[in-house]
C-alpha cells in the first residue's frame, strides 16, 4: 500500500499559488497538491512581503510540515525557493522532501535568470512580463492592478537575485523546461545536475516561460508516474543519471 504524497507547490514571482490550480483533480488522489502561498499575496496579502530569501525560507520551514512524506514542486522564483528550502531543512537535520521537481528556473550558482529590478523602470518591466507570458493582457490595461502586480514582481526580484554554491543535496532532482522560453535555457535547467548526488534528469515539454499553461497535459502525463513512485516506502535513488 502506498503512502499519501504532499506536493508542495511554489509560484513565480509576481504570481500566486492559483498558478497550480486543477492539479489535484489532474494528478492521482492520493497525491495532495499543496498551492504555498507566501506572505503578502491572496489570503495572506495583509502580512508584510519578503525582499530576501534567507528569512523566507525560515519562515517557510516553520509553516510547512515535514512529517508526512513530501516532494516540492517549484516554477520560476518558486524552484530557487523550493531549492533553498530544501538545503536549509538538509543543514537543520529534519525530513527531506522526496524529490526537487524545479521548472523554469537556471541552477542556483548561476546568474539569475530574471533581470535586477535596478535595471527596469516600470514600463520595461511590464514590456518584459508581457513578453514572457507573465502579465496578461487585462492587468497591463488596469493601471491601478499594474502598479500593484509590479510592486510584487519588485519586491520577488530582490528574492531572485540571490545566488548560492552549496554543497549537493541527496535526493532526486527533476527539472522542467519550456522549449522556447527566452530566459531559461536546457543548458541552464541541465546546470541542476551538480546540486544533487542523487537522481537527476531534465524534461522539455513545449512552450515559453509559462510552459505550465501552454503543456498543461504533456506535464500532467510525466508527473503522474514521479509522484507516484515517490509514494513508494522510503524511496531513495543514489545513482546520478541524465
Amino acid at each position: 500500500m502506498s503512502e499519501a504524497l504532499r506536493l508542495f507547490c511554489f509560484h513565480h514571482a509576481g504570481g500566486g499559488p492559483s498558478l497550480y490550480r486543477g492539479w489535484s483533480s489532474a494528478l492521482a488522489p492520493h497525491i495532495a497538491v499543496v498551492p504555498v502561498v507566501l506572505p503578502g499575496r491572496e489570503t495572506r496579502s495583509a502580512e508584510s512581503r519578503f525582499v530576501d530569501i534567507d528569512p523566507l525560507v525560515a519562515q517557510l520551514d516553520r509553516e510547512l510540515d515535514p512529517t508526512t512524506p513530501y516532494a516540492f514542486f517549484g516554477h520560476s522564483m518558486g524552484a530557487l525557493v523550493a531549492y533553498r528550502l530544501a538545503c536549509l531543512r538538509r543543514d537543520r537535520g529534519t525530513e527531506m522532501p522526496r524529490a526537487l521537481l524545479l521548472s523554469g528556473y537556471s541552477a542556483p550558482h548561476l546568474p539569475s535568470p530574471l533581470p535586477s529590478v535596478d535595471d527596469l523602470d516600470d514600463t520595461a518591466l511590464a514590456q518584459l512580463l508581457s513578453q514572457v507570458g507573465g502579465l496578461p493582457p487585462e492587468v497591463l490595461a488596469w493601471e491601478s492592478m499594474l502598479h500593484e502586480v509590479l510592486a510584487v514582481v519588485r519586491d520577488d526580484l530582490k528574492i531572485c537575485a540571490s545566488t548560492s554554491n552549496l554543497p549537493p543535496l541527496d535526493l532526486p532532482i527533476h527539472a522542467f523546461g519550456g522549449d522556447e522560453d527566452p530566459l531559461v535555457s536546457e543548458l541552464d535547467l541541465q546546470a541542476w545536475r551538480r546540486c544533487t548526488t542523487a537522481k537527476f534528469d531534465v524534461t522539455i515539454l513545449p512552450g515559453d516561460h509559462f510552459f505550465l499553461a501552454d503543456a498543461a497535459p504533456e506535464l500532467m502525463t510525466r508527473l503522474r508516474p514521479l509522484c507516484a513512485r515517490l509514494t513508494l516506502p522510503r524511496v531513495k535513488i543514489t545513482h546520478s543519471s541524465g
